[in-house]
């Protein structure tokens, strides 16, 4: 059984997701990624070679096109990425088996174009929370039933639990700007009631980034301490028992590897009630989840008087990260997946038809629609994936003006 993955790239959680399953997968060999672009960072793609797989860089879609008629199944790895929208967007594709995997929520945007999940094969979220989608509200019943969900963020094995650290510590670790994390992180720690916590910060942060001023306006600036990023979360997060982990309540996250990194070392997170964190956490179990920024600054301060709680809920969320959040799990549902398509014959998708013919209609579909902006443009933040900027600088020529 041959499989080929298309992917813009390996960067990033994607990369860092199918370096795990390859490493847990026996027939690694049998797959092969092809890349729509050059890497920027490589540390994945060698990691997936290191374990038989293949990695190739897609020279034109001629090339895509053979490799997808010639091989078993097809596997996108699926975000509203401007490459892959021309890929499937464009020239008629050559019959195939085709199987996606969402690694964005389309809780908010970027949406999930309702049709993407229609045409392809096999649809496989990478978080429970998508099937709620708004957008994908129109899907029947059974096409919705007929969709999967295998975890991409997986948990760190053979590591201390929270009981051996010696005391309290607070810490956040991820992206260090408003496009994920929440100002409400300054509000919540301005309230602490222990003059003597420090959150320790994790994560690049740009020189004219608006996070540098929201901590500047803060009242106890100090209490915010930038770390910078790290090349070892186990050793950043050695001494938090409590993960702060408040977000955006439009971040477009699944699997959050961050998040279940931090628990699986035995730390309770607090999350706001988000539709991804909240198939993550079980409230008073594994962690705490607050549903304002004023609780969340209540539940922070008991946290922080309770230890032996925070014991608790920390121990528990190792436990059931180590059990559920595995790449042996992840990959076992995939072959599974695999097999049972191939009991199917091949077949012509219309993907071009789900998205639209031109990089208007693509953009407008996973932000909601005409005249809509993605969050990132309105916040004046760098450039993320699938927003406006991205999408200009690959189609110059994309004018979202009103139309006649």
């Amino acid at each position: 059984m041959k499989i080929v993955h298309i992917a813009p790239h390996l960067g990033g959680g994607v990369g860092k997701a199918h370096a795990a399953l390859c490493e847990a997968d026996r027939q690694a060999a049998e797959r092969e990624y092809v890349l729509l672009e050059e890497p920027r960072d490589r540390r994945y793609a060698d990691e997936i070679r290191e374990t038989g797989a293949t990695v190739t860089i897609a020279r034109d879609q001629q090339q895509i096109h053979e490799l997808m008629a010639a091989t078993d199944i097809v596997q996108f790895e699926w975000w509203n990425h401007p490459l892959m929208c021309g890929l499937l967007a464009g020239a008629p594709l050559p019959a195939m088996r085709s199987v996606f995997w969402s690694h964005v929520s389309g809780i908010n945007a970027p949406f999930i174009p309702e049709g993407l999940v229609e045409a392809a094969d096999h649809f496989v979220f990478t978080s429970a929370c998508s099937r709620r989608a708004p957008n994908l509200s129109g899907l029947t019943a059974g096409k919705l039933e007929r969709t999967h969900v295998v975890n991409s963020g997986f948990c760190h094995a053979g590591t201390s639990a929270a009981s051996d650290r010696e005391k309290i510590g607070v810490s956040y670790l991820g992206t260090v700007e408003f496009t994920k994390m929440s100002p409400a992180m300054m509000d919540v720690i301005d309230r602490l009631e222990h003059n003597d916590v420090v959150v320790n910060v994790w994560g690049d942060v740009a020189a004219c980034s608006p996070v540098r001023d929201a901590i500047a306006s803060m009242t106890h600036p100090d209490r915010f301490q930038l770390r910078g990023h790290t090349k070892d979360p186990l050793a950043a997060l050695s001494q938090t028992s409590v993960f702060l982990y408040l977000l955006q309540p439009f971040h477009f996250g699944t699997a959050e590897n961050a998040l279940v990194e931090a628990m699986s070392l035995g730390c309770a997170p607090l999350v706001f009630a988000n539709p991804c964190e909240l198939e993550i956490v079980r409230d008073g179990e594994t962690g705490l989840v607050a549903t304002s920024l004023d609780h969340a600054a209540q539940l922070l301060n008991w946290m922080l008087a309770h230890p032996g709680e925070v014991r608790r809920m920390g121990d528990n969320a190792r436990a059931e990260v180590l059990e559920l959040k595995t790449p042996d799990r992840s990959i076992a549902a995939f072959r599974a997946l695999w097999q049972a398509a191939m009991l199917k014959p091949k077949r012509t998708p219309d993907f071009a038809g789900a998205l639209g013919p031109t990089p208007r209609h693509w953009y407008e579909a996973m932000q909601g629609g005409p005249g809509d902006t993605d969050s990132c443009s309105q916040m004046g933040q760098a450039a993320s994936k699938g927003s406006l900027a991205h999408f200009k600088a690959y189609y110059p020529d994309l004018d979202l003006s009103p139309r006649a």
